[in-house]
């Protein structure tokens, strides 16, 4: 049988997408998943998704990490598979889909190449030492650094994600560097287990940590660069709840083929 699948990326963060919505999903295959997303001997991506029919929602996201396990949000991925449906025909300038951590409201452009995803609300955020800690559809760690460019992401992350306190669950590990007119941001992710060009939910929660570092209040707009691009957080911040949360950035189609 021959599969029909599309690779995107959102800022870097690339994914492969399959529409599943002639039957219902099941029986997956984890390995399956994990060798489509290895570099080498497969499509290559961060992770996974496959597009779904919903009897409530335009659709349902499905998402599933480079390691073949089924993953909690992914911000930029959401942002690709609202991209997907725009050229299944399934939508076309907005739309509301279900996530793994619930409902999302979302609007695209004409071209269909700049997403802006409405985030889930936040009203907790704790400290791990000098770093904050939160959910924003997946778990972050966020820590301010300097000279962020020559910092080596890869063994600070890891070292973190795998400690006594984070290992069972896992954590995604992001690191950010204030540059005044925008927030300079790198992230290792848990599911990759490695950098990766840019993860969503995770300049999301740094973002939200910033304004909550500087005490910043009222409707907050944040200009974020990763490896892979340039991302804007909008949300509004009352000094103990972020709501009307939006993650806004590009997502394009790279190729299509058929496995």
């Amino acid at each position: 049988m021959k599969i029909n699948f599309f690779k995107y990326q959102g800022a870097g963060n690339d994914f492969i997408l399959i529409d599943h919505t002639m039957s219902p999903l099941k029986d997956i295959d984890n390995e399956w998943i994990e060798q489509l997303c290895d570099r080498r001997f497969g499509i290559g991506a961060d992770g996974l998704m496959f597009l779904t029919k919903h009897a409530d929602f335009d659709f349902e996201m499905h998402y599933f990490n480079a390691d073949g396990k089924l993953g909690s949000m992914c911000g930029n991925g959401g942002r690709c598979i609202v991209a997907f449906a725009k050229q299944l025909g399934i939508i076309e300038k907005e739309t509301n889909f279900l996530a793994v951590d619930g409902p999302h409201y979302a609007r695209i452009s004409a071209s269909g190449e700049w997403v802006d995803l409405q985030m889930i609300d936040v009203n907790t955020i704790t400290n791990d030492g000098d770093a904050f800690v939160l959910n924003t559809g997946s778990p972050h760690y966020v820590s301010l650094q300097t000279d962020l460019k020559n910092f080596d992401v890869f063994t600070e992350g890891k070292k973190i994600r795998y400690n006594d306190i984070y290992s069972a669950k896992g954590i995604n590990v992001n690191f950010v560097e204030d540059m005044g007119d925008h927030l300079f941001v790198r992230t290792y992710e848990r599911g990759v287990e490695d950098e990766t060009y840019a993860c969503g939910t995770g300049v999301t929660a740094v973002a939200m940590s910033i304004a909550k570092y500087k005490n910043q209040l009222g409707h907050i707009k944040t200009n974020i660069k990763v490896l892979g691009g340039d991302i804007k957080i909008e949300f509004d911040y009352d000094g103990t709840n972020f709501t009307n949360v939006f993650l806004c950035g590009p997502a394009k189609l790279v190729f299509e083929g058929k496995l």
